[in-house]
């Protein structure tokens, strides 16, 4: 994908195009809009619009008794660890169940609301998290 003349890398950016990829169908390790995506590939899709891509393995996996190494990943894309409560913009990675993982994009984050990939209605969706998803880390874009 290439990146739009249009999309500057910032927060709200960031939020738009993961936007542009809700109803997307879901599709396990997919990282092609037109044929499916997993959150990895939400995620990847969104930041390569605005020029960021990620460089993840084909099956990168979030279904392990360990997290993985998210923070190199995306610090490789140009992001910074964020600290504190999630802004719109943040990419979360999330801990949803045993050995079980999930990167969200927070659009609307003082509602609890974001942009993931939803396995169970099979597509991108944008919606409240359930209140069990627990924060193992976040990540932004750098300030201009």
């Amino acid at each position: 994908m290439t990146r739009a003349p249009d999309l500057v890398p910032t927060p709200d950016a960031l939020v738009e195009a993961a936007r542009a990829l809700v109803g997307t169908p879901f599709r396990l390790c997919g990282r092609d809009p037109a044929s499916g995506l997993d959150c990895a590939g939400l995620v990847g899709s969104a930041l390569a619009r605005l020029g960021r891509p990620l460089a993840l393995p084909a099956r990168y996996t979030l279904r392990s008794c360990q997290p993985p190494d998210a923070g190199s990943v995306l610090a490789a894309a140009g992001l910074n660890t964020a600290h504190g409560e999630p802004a719109p913009g943040d990419i979360s990675m999330v801990h949803t169940g045993a050995c079980q993982y999930h990167f969200v994009v927070h659009s609307v984050p003082e509602r609890n609301i974001a942009i993931h990939a939803h396995a169970g209605l099979r597509r991108i969706v944008e919606g409240p998290l359930p209140a069990s998803w627990r924060q193992l880390g976040a990540w932004r874009l750098p300030s201009s």
